[in-house]
């Protein structure tokens, strides 16, 4: 086998793997589009350097689904932008001006970040536009971002958070995030946050819908 091959199939794997969530062999050679034997050798050599693991997950009835999925070490293929120094610098902020200063320095951020995404956002007329704009913007920034439709508005969803060790010392980046999304997208949508790294979630997730008008109907996306 072709070792640049295999490495690259390896990359893709651990990259579905990050996307999807747990897998069984079978999903994995679906996806991949090779035989089940074949991607064996591919989990066989993961699992042997320590990014992937065997989980087992019960169903109601029969032998329990065994599927793989990432470990610590597997995710850790997604790096944490900087993330020692980005924690040694939120601790220095905190120990040099206290709990009021690293909030200034936050809400300086969210508003950098607010100017930037708005720009983004010009002559996006309407909320699948703005939906579609945003996810663009998360995913330059390393958040693995995509978006699914849904029956009544749509699922942004990351599957990465490249700012984690950040958001876990100081939770204060997580709520001017949601607050972020919430201002660009506009007054028409409702923004809520469904699923979170921090609290042990393997992703964060977010439910965007049309806000209902007083006595309406949804607006149109």
């Amino acid at each position: 086998m072709n070792p640049q091959g295999s490495s690259a199939t390896a990359d893709r794997l651990v990259r579905h793997l990050k996307v999807a969530g747990p897998q069984t062999t079978a999903d994995l050679a679906a996806y991949l589009r090779v035989s089940v034997p074949a991607v064996r050798q591919h989990i066989r050599k993961l699992a042997d350097d320590g990014l992937l693991r065997m989980t087992e997950l019960r169903g109601s009835v029969g032998r329990p689904a065994q599927r793989w999925s990432l470990t610590a070490r597997g995710h850790g293929r997604f790096p944490d932008a900087h993330a020692e120094m980005t924690v040694n610098l939120i601790a220095s902020v905190r120990a040099a001006f206290g709990d009021a200063g690293l909030a200034t320095v936050i809400a300086d951020r969210y508003r950098a970040s607010l100017v930037k995404y708005r720009s983004r956002m010009t002559d996006a007329d309407t909320l699948a536009d703005r939906v579609r704009r945003l996810c663009a913007i998360r995913a330059e920034e390393g958040y693995m971002a995509h978006v699914e439709a849904e029956s009544q508005g749509y699922l942004l969803i990351e599957s990465h958070c490249p700012i984690c060790a950040a958001a876990e010392v100081c939770q204060g980046f997580c709520t001017n995030e949601l607050q972020l999304f919430r201002e660009v997208l506009g007054g028409d949508a409702v923004v809520e946050r469904t699923e979170y790294l921090i609290t042990g979630d393997r992703r964060c997730a977010y439910r965007i819908k049309p806000r209902v008008p007083v006595g309406g109907d949804t607006a149109a996306a």
